[in-house]
Order: structure tokens, then C-alpha cells, then sequence
């Protein structure tokens, strides 16, 4: 349905030719001519309502239907707006509910496009930018909640003034800013605004007042400004572990935790209760009926329950360029500080701003206050190991404080990771997804021994420590692309490669001895060649696979899994030439294919998985582990929720804190049933940032602690009754 309804635009100029209107307020609640609206699926009722304040609007209704929109126009011309400027938007929810919303401006054929997220309650302002933008501009990957109450004449972080957003006498003055903006328009020929649902399931009413533009963008600058407190905390929530000062927070980081006897455990956390295996001396594995096992040194069932980044620096992040988010300058300027620059063209960091300069480690800094004088490192090891085990961790997960690693008795001590970090000046190949970087080549010698240069690194000091579960290769390594053909992106990004490429010399001896002559190679492949060296050449264009050639995808199979079996075989060996006792616990995959499973599970003890679903089954072929027959150790893992300071919820979302916990249970109890996992570890220790890690701006909160080092006690105490359940140490299975 389309319904043209006439409609003022009060007091607009229009130019000689009449081809451009003046930037003046639009007002739908009192009609006049200049102004056009046409719905599609959607209703205007013109009558006036009042709102609470005295506000004028009038209501829409978009009714079910794949799109319903509602379309602002000038009947001639087209309006100039400020460049770079925003665009304000008198806004109220007329249901219960919350309800999505998308808006578009168009000039001519480019448009300006943000989704926005209106609830209930009391009309507010929508304002957007007027031009593209998001969080990861201001060095975050998510953005601060919407909407939010603003301060008139009050002050930002660093002395600098919010900007304040117009609104009718005695109406609330709650901002909705679009903090995701996509696309572009000439600001100065504005031929369209388009509201529009996205398939409402039943009426959904909204109440709509006047439009106007402002020069800046100062409402997206109000939207970051003071949103961090002296001690790192979000300021325009609160939440039980939230801390108002200085005595309540070290009160409540130096509780100590309820922590109940272990029983029916060995000293490094094997289970008695369960029939005893081999004991070597070493962490290994080992089958016993239709299960995979770690088993202790001491012979004993070990399921490895682990967190990762158990580590004092965790909570850095930049101040340089975004003092105006920091309420307290002292604070984020302070002797926590230090200078960096995380700027790359990995995908990590390619559309991340804010990225380098000064920066502020808030944990580091909290756990300084909550401790007070003396040696701060060896206080919170002892606080961090009690608080792990007395909720039931047996192991240390990557990238996690190597001083961890010794201990002076076994009660300041748990199972440890290592990782193998592989870096040197060997060939790399990109996949087009390299978030991380680009693929080493494991073809060129250079990467052979610069495998021995991070083995010798890796192994320093722990070869001989029964308290080593394993060491680790690299990390979420680009096995593959993105999109429906990802998995073929290694095998043609080395086609893409020169000729002196090692990679691309083994493919092409692959090729070669497959297909015989050039011909025959050509026509399985449906490629236009007639000689070798127009493969060899820089800047081959493989083709993907497609239903009349199939050998194309047979070939690149074949070269993926030769290119991981020498990755594999590489560390393998070189691992177990040094340190013969401890387990290669293989690449901690994240992105990856069948043809690197497949690998990992031959030439690697454990081969260790990176996924974030709700159980592992969703995340990676437990059905195929069977099949290999191999054990799998689930590395990252967790369930995030929006509800305790930071903006983000992690990869693997919840409602709130109380189904964070539930979540944790379900999926370490699906992974112990698994029969071929042996272990998850859980990302992370602590929360991330409110601003964004300096590594990438992620900002989550996916914490056992929070950023004041406070427990969450609802969530940990979940997580212990979870990890007793399946580890051990109190009466567990």
C-alpha cells in the first residue's frame, strides 16, 4: 500500500531555479505543501498527540510486511544540509516493546544507511551522522549503550563541552545516537529520508516529530564523552560489582573465595575416583573404553578445565586522541601507562582507529590500588591461583603470566600451557581474511628453522616440569577465507604467488605430476593455457571450483592437505626432537578447513579448536574426531552478556549474567560427553576494556573478574559447580 500525504516545511526558502531548500526544521505534526511523504506499508495518522512534556507528534504504523517504510521528500528541489553534519530526529516508541529501526538518507542515488534500536518509553532524540562511521572509529569494536540521558552544559572527560541536543521545554533528554553509519551522500542535495521496519510481525506504531540538521558532529563525539570512571568503569550504568570508591574495591578484590576442601583428586588434579591409567611422569592421553583422556603424571583422568590470558597487563588501553571518554584525566595519564602503536594491515587493525599512543592499563592499575605497597606481581599470582582453584580450574590457558610456571609447593601451582610462536622472514600467503596476518609458508626452508629458533625459545626452563600440559603452534592461524569459496583461499592465493614462491613451486610439482602434460592439465581445470610458465607467472588467476570441473576442487584438496601436513610435520618433529616428554597440543584453530583437521589430528597430540557456539558440536565435526579417532582440546570459549560495564558480549552472546552461567555448564557438560574432547579453556580472565584492548579495540565482557579485579560471584559460582561436576575434586562424575 502507498499513501501520498502533503505536508509543510515551515519557513523554507527555496532558491531562483527551485532546485534547492533552505536547511530549516521539518515538521510533520503541522502539514503545509513543500513536503512530501509516501508509505509503503505504512500508515500516517496526521492527527496531534500530545506527549507527556506537551511535545506535538503524530503517529505512523507500519504494518506486517517484508519492508514498511516511510519515505520524506521535498516535492522540488532538495534540501542542503551541513556537510559532516547531523541529522536530529524527534522519536517516540508507541509500543511496549523495543523495535528496530532503519533509517536512510538518500541524495540522488548514494544513500546514508543506520539501523537503530528505539525503545520503549518517552520521546527522545535519534540523531545521525552524516557520514559513515562506527566503533571501531573511536578504537572499539562495539559502542556504547543507546540512548542515553545527556548532561545541558555539562562537561566531557578532559574539560570538553557534550554537545547539547535541542529539545521542546520539559521533554527528557534522552539521546539515541547512530553510533553505525554506512555509506555516503552529498549533505548538500538531500533528496530523501526513508524510515523503515524490518518485517514486523504484527503493527508496530511510532510517534514522529520535528526534523532538523545541526553543523558537526558533536552528538556522536556526547555519545563517547565521560564514559569511563577513575577505576575503568562504564559510568552511565550500574551493576552489583560496580565499585564508588577506593575502600570498597579493595575490600572486595582481596575477599577471599569460598573454597571447600578438593577431595578424590592427585596433586596435579587427576581424578582417583576414577580406574587409574598409565602414569608416566608426563601429562599425556590416552583412551580408556569409548573415551579420550588427559591424563595426569600420575596415571590419573584429567579433564582440563582452563582459563586463558591469566595475565597482570590484559586491561590496556589507548587514551591518546580519546581523552574526552575519560572522566577522570589523573587517572588515565597516570604512572599505569605507557606509549604504543597497534596500527598493521592485519584484518584486525584495518578499519580500527585510535590505535597507537599513550595508553592506561586500567587492570594493572586497579589491582595496584586494591593491594596497596609491596610486591604487587607475586600478591596477585597468589590471589589469581587461589580464585582459580578454589572454583575449580585445573589448568592455565594461553597466553597466560609465565611466571606462573614455578612454584615453591604444590598449592601455588596448576597445569600450564606454552605457546610456540613462530616468526621470522620465511614467505607468507594471504587468504584474503589474515586477520592475524598471512599464512606462513611451510614449504621455505627459512620456515624450518625459524620453527627451531621458537621451539628452543619455547622449551627454555619447562622441558623438564611434570606441571606442563603442552605447548601450542602459532594462533588462529588463516587456514581459509571468508565467504561460500573461503575454503579454497590458501590453495589460490599460492597460485596468485610468484614463482619463486616455495609454496607455489609444490603445488605446481603437484600439479605437474597429477595432470602430466599442460594440455590435459587445462582442459580439467577449463583454464586458457598452453605452457607451465603461465601458471608459474605472479598474479595466476585460479579459478574456483564449479560442477564442470571437478578436478579443480580434487587438486586443491590435495595441495591443502599437503601444505598442512608440512606445517605439522614441521613443529611435530622439531617440537619432539626437543622436548620428547610433553604434548603438542597442535594450532589452536579457529579458522580452518577439513584438510587442516585432518592434519592436526595425524602429526599433533591434541589438536586444539578456537569456537564459539553454544555447544562444541556446533562449532567443529565431533563426529569426524570419532571417526579420526583422535582427542580435541576446545581452547577458546565463552558466553558474554551486555549487563556488567563493557559495551560487547563476546563471540558467543547471552541475555544477562545469570544465563552466562548456565551457558558455561551446558557446554562444558556437552564437551565432556563428547567423548573425544578432553578439555575447554575459557577466554578470558578478566573483562576486556570499556574503550578496547589495544591489541584490536575488542571490549566485551566475557570475564570471570571485572576490570576492578572484583569477581562476578553469580557466574563463578556457576562455573564451580560445573567444574566440580566434571573434573572432580568434590564428589564429581
Amino acid at each position: 500500500m502507498r499513501v501520498l500525504i502533503a505536508i509543510a516545511l515551515g519557513g523554507l526558502a527555496v532558491t531562483a531555479h527551485g532546485a534547492t531548500l533552505s536547511p530549516v526544521t521539518l515538521s510533520p505534526v503541522h502539514p503545509g505543501d513543500a513536503l512530501r511523504i509516501a508509505g509503503t506499508d505504512a500508515t500516517l495518522d496526521p492527527t496531534v498527540r500530545k506527549a507527556a512534556g506537551g511535545e506535538e507528534l503524530v503517529a505512523v504504523t507500519f504494518e506486517p510486511a517484508p519492508r514498511p517504510s516511510l519515505l520524506l521528500a521535498p516535492k522540488q528541489g532538495a534540501w542542503s544540509w551541513p556537510v559532516n553534519g547531523t541529522m536530529r530526529w524527534r522519536l517516540q516508541n508507541g509500543m511496549p516493546w523495543p523495535v528496530t529501526l532503519i533509517v536512510d538518507v538518500a541524495s540522488g542515488a548514494k544513500h546514508l544507511t543506520a539501523t537503530v534500536g528505539l525503545p520503549p518509553g518517552p520521546p527522545m532524540t535519534l540523531s545521525l551522522p552524516l557520514h559513515a562511521t562506527s566503533p571501531r572509529a573511536f578504537g572499539m569494536q562495539v559502542g556504547p549503550p543507546m540512548p542515553f540521558a545527556g548532561t545541558a552544559g555539562g562537561k566531557a572527560g578532559g574539560g570538553a563541552a557534550l554537545a547539547v541536543i535541542a529539545a521542546p521545554t520539559g521533554v527528557a533528554g534522552l539521546r539515541l545516537v547512530a553510533t553505525t553509519v554506512d555509506g555516503a551522500i552529498d549533505a548538500g542535495a538531500v533528496t530523501a529520508v526513508t524510515l523503515s521496519m524490518p518485517s514486523p510481525g504484527a503493527p508496530q506504531t511510532i510517534l514522529l516529530g520535528q526534523l532538523d540538521t545541526a553543523p558537526g558532529d558533536g552528538d556522536l563525539r556526547a555519545a563517547y564523552a565521560g564514559i569511563v570512571d577513575r577505576f575503568g568503569q562504564y559510568t552511565r550504568a550500574t551493576w552489583p560489582e560496580k565499585v564508588a570508591d577506593h575502600a570498597s574495591l579493595k575490600a572486595r578484590a582481596n575477599a577471599a573465595p569460598a573454597a571447600p576442601k578438593s577431595t578424590n583428586l592427585d596433586r596435579f588434579g587427576g581424578r582417583t575416583d576414577l580406574p587409574a591409567m598409565r602414569a608416566t611422569g608426563w601429562f599425556h592421553t590416552q583412551k580408556q573404553g569409548d573415551r579420550w583422556w588427559l591424563v595426569s603424571p600420575e596415571g590419573h583422568a584429567f579433564f582440563s578445565l582452563g582459563v586463558n590470558a591469566v595475565n597482570l597487563t590484559d586491561g590496556r588501553t589507548y587514551v591518546q586522541g580519546r581523552e574526552f571518554m575519560f572522566a577522570d584525566p589523573a587517572a588515565a595519564n597516570g604512572r599505569f601507562g605507557g606509549v604504543g602503536d597497534s596500527r598493521s594491515d592485519q584484518g584486525s587493525q584495518r578499519d580500527n582507529g585510535m590505535n597507537h599512543g599513550r595508553w592506561w592499563d586500567v587492570y594493572a592499575n586497579n589491582v595496584a590500588r586494591s593491594f596497596g605497597d609491596g610486591d604487587v606481581r607475586a600478591a596477585w599470582r597468589k590471589r589469581t591461583i587461589d580464585r582459580l582453584k578454589a572454583w575449580r580450574f585445573n589448568t592455565l590457558g594461553n597466553w597466560s603470566d609465565p611466571a606462573f610456571s614455578v612454584g615453591a609447593s604444590d598449592e601455588s601451582r596448576i597445569a600450564y600451557t606454552v605457546p610456540i610462536l613462530i616468526k621470522g622472514d620465511f614467505n607468507s600467503v594471504s587468504t584474503g581474511f589474515d586477520y592475524w596476518g598471512r599464512m606462513p609458508d611451510p614449504f621455505d626452508p627459512r620456515f624450518a628453522a625459524a620453527t627451531q629458533a621458537a621451539v628452543a625459545k619455547a622449551t627454555t626452563g619447562v622441558r623438564d616440569d611434570p606441571w606442563l600440559l603442552g605447548y601450542f603452534a602459532d594462533n588462529e592461524l588463516a587456514w581459509a577465507g571468508q565467504g561460500p569459496q573461503g575454503r579454497w583461499a590458501l590453495a589460490i592465493g599460492t597460485l596468485a604467488q610468484g614463482p619463486a614462491s616455495p609454496a607455489k613451486q609444490a603445488f605446481l610439482a603437484y600439479l605437474e605430476k597429477t595432470h602430466g602434460d599442460i594440455a590435459t592439465f587445462a582442459k580439467a581445470w577449463g583454464v586458457p593455457v598452453t605452457r607451465w610458465d603461465a601458471v608459474a607467472t605472479e598474479g595466476f588467476r585460479a579459478p574456483p571450483p564449479d560442477e564442470a570441473h571437478p578436478a579443480i576442487a580434487v587438486d586443491y584438496i590435495a595441495f591443502l592437505k599437503l601444505y598442512a601436513a608440512q606445517y605439522f610435520r614441521t613443529v611435530a618433529e622439531t617440537l619432539k626432537k626437543a622436548d620428547p616428554h610433553h604434548l603438542f597440543l597442535g594450532g589452536r584453530l579457529a579458522v580452518r578447513t577439513p584438510e587442516v583437521e585432518e592434519a592436526s589430528a595425524a602429526y599433533a597430540d591434541v589438536t586444539s579448536i578456537n569456537t564459539y557456539t553454544d555447544v562444541p558440536e556446533h562449532g567443529f565435526d565431533v563426529a569426524a574426531f570419532r571417526k579420526l579417532d583422535k582427542p580435541v582440546l576446545i581452547t577458546e570459549f565463552h558466553f558474554g552478556s551486555p549487563d556488567r560495564g563493557p559495551f560487547g558480549s563476546g563471540l558467543a552472546a547471552v541475555a544477562n549474567e545469570e544465563e552466562r552461567g548456565k551457558a558455561y555448564a551446558r557446554f562444558v557438560d556437552a564437551a565432556a560427553s563428547s567423548g573425544v574432547v578432553v578439555g575447554t579453556h575459557w577466554f578470558q580472565y578478566v573483562d576486556q576494556p570499556v574503550t578496547g584492548r589495544i591489541l584490536d579495540g575488542e571490549n566485551a565482557h566475557i570475564g570471570l573478574v571485572g576490570i576492578t579485579d572484583i569477581p562476578f560471584e553469580g557466574f563463578t559460582r556457576a562455573v564451580t559447580e560445573t567444574n566440580a561436576r566434571i573434573g572432580g575434586g568434590s564428589g564429581g562424575r
